[in-house]
């Protein structure tokens, strides 16, 4: 072991020793007898772990030298790390607190003990896997990272959603880390170590490169949620707890496309078919992945289904990136590799905003079905309008932080998809133009069907509002959004020292790049928009007090005794566009049959259907255990025989 330490303060130390921290965190709840104590104990030291290793990442985000670290698996502390880094331990600070309330210890001992324990494992295995520098290595903490996320999904075993969701998820992380395996196999037999090469020093074979690279395209995309290999994402994230299913889909999907992104970086020339092949497939997956959030009635299999489709929009300005290297085009790298790791920040503070906001919802309805409730902001009056703040910025409005990376894209698409010589990239302006008016009509359904209105179920009327620590998270994250949306430049600072050093480009040239997208003048507008809504809501605040106060029932077109059936549904309003997209999605309606001059009542149901896993994969697997099932009458269980 070979160790170098500095007597200052060291930020590759603080990163150490907050990854360690967090590892451990969950000690306390095994070691001590007293539920409450040791819950608070685990919170304590995960938040102060979190805003520790933060320090070290913003330090090395702005320039500070990284110490090498050698434990015969060096362990890289770059910009592109950092980067990563950063939201997870964001994440790390506001899920350890939101599950002190969510989960208290005194209600739920044995759970609170379970998922406070691979909580930290998971985090402390995700950011193994981000300062990895040797394959082994990396694997090792990648089954961490697996079946960490797996025991916390499987929380509440007893129910069969549950159970089919982890039997999925199982299946679908184990066969990308089968892929993984061949590729890092692939590297020790070509390099003769697992220890990762240098940036652009691979030179391969075509064959052995063209399986490296689909094998490290399955092994990674299918742990992103990349269509198609996103069979496990709705379940999973639907059926975990809310503080978890934030730390899957802010954070662990993106430890896929870091994956992605440091395998393709040893290679020294890429085919020039594979930037395409990635920037497809974010298309794919971001127009598939806001068509089935579109269609969905379950509020966390929505947000699920939405982070496909986050996920596509960074593989599509990670395409444009690899096709604008590869052609010499480094404009299109730096806007594509700008807009990409944007986004992975801006996707790691709105999407856990809404899964915590989802879990403030479920806590207080008890029921996950968009269709029976309504009205909530009457119960949860300071959960709603942060949970507005997220659902804004998912749809890319102003004045919130979604649309900053996406305007790189937008750049990359007109500027040099359609004036230079790579004219098919223009496609991508009406791809994310598409996939953004999906996204408004996904979350003012969402939004609208949840929060205002009258609650369509009676039961869910009763609810209460989060306590304090299931607010304070939310409200950091919805502040952090509206920060970034007014301080857009800032988020192209902490991008940049990771896009000089995966395009390959200088730092001039990056700025004259960067210079041409109006970031000051955007976040200008944000912070004069965000300064009118304010004056408009104290102005409204005002006269709302002074004002009269009397009630009567709502208008109902002539009909005298309203109903909270009456209102519209969420499958109502987005009915027209399930329907235009029902062969994409898999929606189906059954109604039972009328008849008669007085007919009894009759019954509507429609049905969303998981096409890839339900109609392919699922009968595939049916059909081969079919075929299998010959071979157990081997296994009879006498030995005399078998010999």
């Amino acid at each position: 072991m070979v160790f170098v330490w500095n007597i200052d303060v060291d930020p590759v130390c603080s990163l150490l020793w907050a990854i360690t921290l967090i590892g451990l965190s969950g000690l306390p709840g095994l070691l001590l007898k007293r539920p409450g104590p040791s819950q608070i104990l685990s919170v304590c030291i995960t938040a102060c772990a979190a805003l520790w290793g933060m320090a070290g990442t913003l330090q090395i985000l702005g320039g500070a030298p990284a110490t090498r670290y050698l434990l015969d698996w060096p362990l890289p502390f770059g910009p592109l790390s950092a980067l990563f880094l950063l939201p997870l331990l964001l994440a790390a600070l506001c899920c350890s607190l939101y599950g002190l309330a969510y989960l208290p210890a005194a209600g739920q001992p044995a759970v609170e003990k379970r998922v406070t324990l691979f909580s930290g494992l998971l985090l402390a295995s995700m950011a193994l896997v981000l300062v990895a520098r040797d394959g082994l290595l990396l694997l090792i903490a990648w089954e961490m990272m697996a079946l960490s996320s797996w025991l916390l999904l499987m929380t509440d075993q007893q129910d069969l959603q549950v159970q089919r969701a982890g039997t999925v998820y199982l299946l679908a992380t184990h066969t990308g880390s089968m892929a993984l395996y061949v590729f890092f196999a692939l590297l020790k037999g070509e390099t003769g170590s697992f220890a990762f090469p240098a940036a652009h020093s691979l030179a391969l074979g075509a064959t052995v490169t063209l399986v490296m690279l689909v094998a490290a395209l399955i092994g990674f995309g299918a742990k992103a949620g990349i269509m198609p290999l996103h069979i496990w994402l709705p379940g999973a994230h639907a059926n975990a707890p809310s503080h978890v299913s934030a730390l899957m889909s802010g954070i662990m999907l993106k430890v896929g496309i870091y994956g992605i992104i440091r395998a393709v970086s040893f290679f020294q020339q890429l085919p020039v078919w594979f930037g395409w092949l990635v920037l497809l497939l974010g298309a794919v997956s971001a127009i598939t992945g806001i068509a089935l959030a579109s269609a969905q009635r379950d509020l966390k299999r929505l947000l699920a289904c939405s982070s496909i489709e986050n996920i596509g929009i960074i593989c599509i300005g990670l395409g444009m990136a690899l096709v604008g290297m590869q052609s010499g085009n480094r404009v299109l790298a730096v806007l594509g590799l700008a807009g990409a790791f944007i986004h992975v920040i801006n996707h790691a503070l709105f999407k856990p905003l809404l899964f915590l906001g989802s879990g403030a919802i479920i806590h207080a309805t008890g029921t996950r079905q968009i269709d029976r409730m309504g009205g909530v902001s009457r119960i949860l009056p300071r959960t709603a309008p942060l949970f507005l703040v997220g659902s804004l910025a998912i749809c890319g409005l102003p004045p919130l932080n979604g649309f900053v990376g996406e305007l790189f894209l937008y750049f990359g698409a007109f500027s040099d998809g359609m004036l230079a010589d790579l004219p098919l990239i223009g496609f991508v302006a009406p791809i994310l133009a598409l996939v953004g008016g999906l996204a408004v009509i996904t979350f003012v359904k969402l939004y609208g069907a949840v929060f205002l209105g009258v609650a369509r179920d009676p039961e869910l009327a009763h609810g209460h509002e989060s306590p304090l620590a299931m607010l304070l998270p939310m409200g950091l994250l919805a502040g952090i959004c509206l920060l970034a949306g007014i301080g857009a430049p800032l988020l192209l600072q902490l991008v940049a020292p990771a896009v000089i050093q995966y395009a390959g480009v200088s730092p001039l040239l990056f700025s004259q790049v960067a210079g041409a997208v109006p970031l000051q003048q955007l976040a200008l507008l944000n912070g004069l928009l965000l300064a009118i809504i304010l004056l408009v809501w104290l102005c409204w605040r005002f006269l709302v007090q002074r004002a009269p106060v009397a009630a009567s029932s709502t208008w109902g077109c002539g009909y005298l005794a309203p109903t909270p059936r009456m209102q519209y549904t969420g499958s109502a309003f987005s009915e027209m566009v399930t329907g235009l997209i029902s062969g994409l999605v898999g929606s189906q309606g059954r109604l039972s049959a009328l008849s008669g001059a007085f007919p009894s009542s009759a019954r509507f149901a429609s049905v969303t259907t998981e096409r890839i896993l339900d109609l392919m994969i699922i009968p595939s697997l049916r059909g081969a255990d079919w075929c299998l099932a010959w071979l157990r009458r081997m296994q009879h269980g006498h030995l005399h025989l078998y010999i």
